[in-house]
């Protein structure tokens, strides 16, 4: 796995430990020698995280949509930054770009980016494995709403499988390297 999307909050949070987790993120991708590719901010969760990735000799692509350049404040010290023409030119390259896909904690934004990968996943769009890095149990309630879709037959067990939990980004990308190819 040479790169994977990490999409999370223009915010930093409410709590210190998200942005923590962020950073320990960064680590494991460098580590692991995976590029980072994210929504081109500079600020919240997306800042800390290409921050940290670059501090540590990383790559960094980012790719932010020209109406949020100023209002994510773009992010000009990255390895490449793409300026496309809205949110779908956005989640379209990232997919493009990536291998791989995790949802740090962040707002409704991160939520439909991550959806929309699951519902390509589920389509045979495409077959790469999908993370939740469920940092201080952030992810725990969607986790039960999901498991309830499945109990009332809306969503297949082999779909909600596509979600990889972790709680620890070591964990996390070790688990999306095992992944089986999702199947459509």
């Amino acid at each position: 796995m040479k790169s994977i999307a990490v999409y999370c909050g223009a915010s930093p949070g409410a709590d210190p430990v998200y942005a923590d987790a962020a950073r320990g993120l960064a680590r494991t991708l460098v580590e692991h020698n995976i590029a980072l590719v994210y929504g081109g901010g500079k600020v919240g969760l997306m800042g800390v995280i290409a921050d940290e990735v670059l501090r540590l000799g990383g790559e960094a692509t980012g790719v932010i949509p020209k109406a949020l350049v100023e209002r994510e404040v773009g992010h000009a010290g990255l390895t490449r930054l793409f300026v496309v023409k809205d949110m779908h030119e956005r989640k379209a390259m990232m997919s493009e770009l990536s291998e791989g896909f995790i949802a740090m904690p962040g707002g409704m934004g991160t939520l439909e980016e991550l959806f929309e990968m699951v519902t390509w996943a589920q389509l045979g769009i495409h077959a790469k494995p999908i993370g939740l890095l469920n940092v201080n149990g952030f992810y725990d309630g969607l986790s039960r709403f999901v498991g309830h879709m499945v109990e009332q037959g809306f969503v297949r067990p082999a779909h909600a499988a596509l979600l990889h939990n972790e709680a620890e980004p070591d964990a996390l990308v070790q688990r999306l390297r095992q992944a089986v190819p999702a199947a459509g």
